[in-house]
């Protein structure tokens, strides 16, 4: 029994080895594919593949001093952990971002008309001049780089509108909620703000949305900038906002092979009556942003240039009327 144990122990301490070269790996890899998206991104995905490096060498060195001979509750506990390593090497491969293109890229650069600031959880888009009293808050797509979205929204600027795109922890909306706080607090003159987003970003921008309906009604307080409007980018609200009195553009893809035309239309019920609906011809679930082709995603027909060009058309005149 004895023998069996130390005989498990010595092959438990090689899987162990392995996996925390696959770890290791798989950091060293993942900054070696996506390293500019992820160092430019919010440091939480960063911070994490650091801590899963660290701590995969750490465990590969310590199976070459544990000599002890383990318990039974002992190698339950490591077994276990083995497990829940693999399913964290999973997520953390899985979070890996789509990073903006070259050409997006091109766009964060400032000018005399507009001044681009990239900052750990935004980039910011500031008119160097007569600036609107409205601003857009604007949450991308879930895993895609916040920068790949500037190519679409710095016409805004140059009209005129603050832009602030949420860069989100680990890529996940649902962990930037507090963005419109931040933007607020960044930009005091913006009196007003439209928020907006792309895919699961727009989801979580309709729940703001809502919520300030709520807050305002509730409290009738004129202290913070209210939300006035909201734009969904080949997207939907995840509950019924149709009795809200929020102004509401819906732009989608009539390729769109995730937020498809079905599931826009299935969405209409859940949107105020006075909701505009834009489908734009040819484009795709990416057509959106600028960070390439995304699985499963339908083939756009129109080129990135025209969809962008009838994406701020409409959403430029959409902020111009709130």
């Amino acid at each position: 029994m004895v023998e069996e144990g130390r005989r498990f122990d010595v092959g438990l301490n090689w899987v162990v080895r392995v996996v925390a070269v696959i770890g290791a790996l798989l950091c060293v890899g993942l900054l070696s594919v996506a390293g500019n998206p992820i160092i430019h991104g919010h440091p939480a995905y960063w911070i994490a593949l650091a801590l899963t490096f660290i701590v995969s060498l750490a465990a590969m060195v310590r199976t070459f001093w544990n000599r002890r001979t383990n318990s039974t509750v002992r190698r339950i506990g490591r077994s276990l952990l083995v497990v829940l390593s693999i399913g964290w090497l999973a997520i953390v491969g899985w979070l890996m971002p789509a990073g903006a293109t070259d050409t997006a890229l091109q766009a964060l650069a400032s000018d005399s008309s507009v001044t681009v600031v990239d900052s750990p959880t935004q980039v910011a888009l500031i008119p160097s001049s007569d600036v609107g009293a409205t601003g857009f808050l604007f949450q991308p797509g879930a895993k895609v780089d916040a920068r790949a979205y500037v190519s679409a929204l710095r016409p805004l600027a140059l009209a005129g509108h603050v832009i602030v795109i949420a860069k989100q922890p680990l890529g996940i909306a649902f962990l930037a909620t507090n963005a419109i706080d931040s933007a607020r607090s960044e930009f005091p003159d913006v009196t007003k703000w439209v928020v907006g987003g792309h895919s699961l970003g727009g989801t979580v921008a309709a729940l703001q949305a809502a919520g300030a309906q709520v807050q305002s009604s509730d409290s009738g307080s004129a202290s913070v900038a209210p939300i006035v409007g909201l734009v969904l980018f080949a997207s939907y609200p995840a509950a019924d906002m149709s009795d809200s009195n929020m102004p509401v553009l819906s732009l989608s893809g009539e390729k769109d092979g995730l937020s498809t035309p079905d599931a826009i239309a299935a969405s209409r019920p859940n949107l105020p009556s006075s909701t505009t609906f834009i489908e734009i011809p040819g484009a795709n679930h990416a057509s959106f942003g600028d960070y390439g082709m995304q699985f499963g995603d339908g083939v756009a027909t129109a080129s990135l240039a025209n969809a962008h060009a009838a994406i701020t058309k409409a959403t430029l005149d959409f902020v111009n009327a709130h």
